[in-house]
């Protein structure tokens, strides 16, 4: 694994030199851990001239789900608490006779720049941009492995719950239990803040958990992710609670399900991200539903449950081979509740099957 990581640190450095700096700084945490194999709090990475340095602000966690440092990293733990790794680290590329160095403008903070800025006067500071994100973007058959244990893992839990008695329970008792069970399976915890909503909350999209109980009739639905070995995948399904769902239940569930497959089905290396956005919208769209859709039906996922590629109307670019990805349209009617379906997918070519599926837990409307 090390090669791994070291041949994203190459990719990096040639990027970097291409555009005339000596060094680099990474500051956001997943950023660092793509290229460091971890992020211990507060560390942040120099890709220096003559060898790239993990600065960190104490000794690593040694906890496995937290990841370890690649061994060929030199690790730089600061003297005192209380220091600025992205300041010390500025001192190590001066020391290692950099000119310049690209740094992460959109993570900084200002006075974070600045205090860069005063301890380094000389060193040119550029802009990296989200060079690191991009290169996320495409995933080894590694980072999908991790990606599918954890599709696995919410799976399970999700599965569980059904089984369970869920009339009279609150939305928040539920979402505690889903992310217990995450645990219980093997997630490093969940990906994300679970939601879970009933009623007339049922189908918004990131709606927190209430009190409020779960009623017989009502629409269950439940986004929940796990994060496994760093990397976060999600799933979204709603169900209909005791009973037999009511003819506009079903209208909406069908067509929402219509929407999902749609998009699911116009994934494929080449597409254009709001070409995958618009096959999903339409189906909803043409259905009078145009004020109630979400402002994007997917995302790519990985260290980060939100990453490029967004799938979005007025998004730019095309999909690759090996991007993972969220498929999630949904309707919300105030008052009366929605539907959410979402999976996530690796996109493949058709020669290799297609997009293939990660989270797998049934998307029949069943009565619960």
């Amino acid at each position: 694994m090390s090669e791994v990581y070291a041949n994203r640190r190459s990719r990096l450095r040639e990027y970097v030199n291409a555009a005339g700096t000596a060094a680099a700084l990474v500051t956001r945490p997943a950023n660092v851990r793509y290229l460091a194999a971890a992020s211990p709090r507060g560390s942040v990475l120099l890709l220096g001239r003559r060898e790239d340095v993990l600065v960190c602000a104490g000794p690593p966690d040694d906890r496995p789900h937290e990841g370890r440092p690649d061994e060929n990293l030199r690790l730089h733990v600061l003297p005192s608490p209380g220091g600025d790794t992205a300041v010390a680290a500025a001192g190590l590329a001066v020391a290692q006779e950099a000119d310049s160095l690209a740094v992460e403008e959109h993570h900084l903070t200002v006075t974070r720049h600045r205090a860069i800025a005063s301890v380094a006067p000389k060193l040119r500071l550029t802009d990296l941009a989200t060079a690191v994100e991009q290169l996320r973007v495409v995933k080894d058959e590694e980072e999908i492995s991790c990606l599918r244990i954890g599709a696995e893992i919410a799976d399970q839990a999700l599965g569980e719950l059904l089984e369970s008695i869920l009339v009279g329970r609150t939305e928040r008792h539920l979402a505690l239990e889903l992310e217990r069970r995450l645990v219980d399976h093997g997630a490093d915890g969940p990906a994300f803040p679970t939601s879970v909503a009933t009623g007339p909350h049922a189908g918004r999209r990131g709606h927190r958990p209430t009190d409020r109980r779960v009623e017989e009739g009502d629409f269950l639905s439940v986004c929940l992710g796990a994060t496994y070995r760093g990397y976060r995948c999600e799933i979204g399904r709603t169900f209909v609670i005791g009973t037999s769902p009511a003819d506009w239940q079903i209208e909406l569930y069908d067509l929402v399900f219509s929407a999902q497959r749609a998009g699911r089905e116009s994934l494929a290396p080449g597409a254009a991200y709001r070409d995958v956005d618009r096959a999903a919208r339409q189906v909803l769209d043409s259905a009078g539903y145009a004020e109630a859709l979400p402002p994007l039906t997917g995302h790519g996922v990985g260290l980060e449950i939100d990453e490029d590629p967004q799938l979005a109307p007025s998004a730019m670019g095309k999909l690759d081979a090996c991007v993972p990805v969220t498929v999630e349209p949904g309707v919300h009617l105030p008052g009366r509740g929605g539907v959410r379906i979402d999976d996530t997918l690796v996109v493949r070519p058709e020669a290799d099957g297609g997009p293939e599926l990660l989270t797998i837990t049934t998307k029949e409307l069943l009565a619960l």
